[in-house]
């Protein structure tokens, strides 16, 4: 019987995506683990054919549909690269990838290009979800009536008939903005939430994560507002500029998605620059200057290529393979860094 990347991945503790990793090279693990999987593929005889995987996928014309919402995020701009090197070796062995970004968060264009992606024979679709009902029915429509498997990124809707989920748990993720959050505060006063869309469930899930972790282990916190941003940089300042206005005790603000560059700009504004704590989210380049200029205290990461990539290959193991993960829900990453450990 074939080795297979499960059976290697079970035997040195780690998941499908960082064997894959490391067996091709790809990096972005540590190289003592990289090491010892390479070691234990050697040990159990793994033998990979890339000439014969090739020939397999380009006879069954392999096809996988990737739509990304957002899209001109500069987050989801890193989930591509992910999702553009996934095509690339995937093409390189006789599949195919479509990959489509819709710019804002919508829907209705979202099922149309699932439908779209159908009737073009797309054997598999990866998609970044909103809250919707309909949503929620067609995926598991695609699953029960075309046999077509979804699998979701950065952002699930647990319940549906989806294959699994690639992103960070959110709700992990907040709790962890919570403890950062009540250390730098002495875990008393006032704080703010500036979410990003009211229809992502991942930042619904890190505003969850965050209001729970603050009941459960800091009580004398309190969140006076939590505000919708749309992901836009001049509505999070005016969000800021208000709450400030109304709370002028305040000693923190979480932003779980984008609108940083509004809400730092109001903080200086108020001359709260260094006093007002703010945590918030992604590695991104104008984050991290932020962040080294102490205008952001802390980021949590959630590793965006790994989200383009990892759900584009657990569909081709899928298809090819019948190599499906174990786990429906395949974790990344929660990093932490502030201005010392960029």
């Amino acid at each position: 019987m074939a080795v297979t990347l499960q059976k290697i991945a079970e035997q040195a503790g780690v998941s499908r995506g960082t064997v894959d990793r490391a067996l091709n090279n790809r990096g972005r693990i540590k190289p003592e683990v990289e090491e010892r999987i390479k070691q234990i593929a050697k040990e159990l005889g793994y033998q990979p054919s890339k000439a014969g995987r090739a020939l397999a996928m380009a006879k069954r014309k392999i096809k996988i549909g990737f739509i990304i919402q957002s899209a001109q995020t500069p987050f989801m701009q890193l989930v591509k690269e992910g999702a553009m090197e996934a095509k690339r070796e995937a093409e390189s062995m006789g599949g195919s990838v479509w990959i489509e970004e819709i710019e804002d968060v919508d829907t209705a264009a979202l099922i149309r290009l699932m439908e779209e992606m159908h009737a073009d024979h797309a054997q598999g679709i990866a998609l970044l979800p909103s809250e919707d009902m309909l949503l929620q029915q067609t995926i598991d429509r695609f699953a029960e009536e075309y046999e077509i498997p979804v699998v979701t990124f950065n952002a699930d809707l647990p319940g549906t008939k989806r294959r699994c989920f690639v992103g960070q748990n959110a709700k992990r993720s907040g709790a962890a903005a919570a403890g950062l959050m009540a250390e730098m505060t002495d875990s008393r006063g006032d704080v703010a939430v500036v979410s990003g869309h009211a229809s992502n469930p991942a930042l619904q899930d890190r505003v969850r994560g965050f209001q729970k972790e603050l009941e459960r282990s800091y009580p004398d916190m309190r969140i006076v507002d939590i505000r919708c941003s749309y992901d836009d940089d001049w509505i999070a300042e005016k969000i800021v500029e208000e709450e400030l206005r109304q709370h002028p005790f305040l000693k923190g603000i979480y932003i779980t998605g984008h609108g940083k560059a509004g809400v730092c700009q109001a903080i200086e504004k108020a001359g709260r620059k260094g006093s007002l704590k703010v945590v918030g989210h992604d590695f991104l380049e104008a984050n991290l200057n932020y962040l080294k200029r102490g205008e952001i205290n802390f980021l949590i990461g959630q590793e965006a290529h790994v989200q383009g990539y990892e759900p584009i290959m657990i569909l081709l193991r899928g298809i090819m393979d019948n190599d499906w993960p174990k786990e429906e829900l395949q974790y990344t990453e929660i990093v932490i860094k502030n201005r010392y450990n960029i």
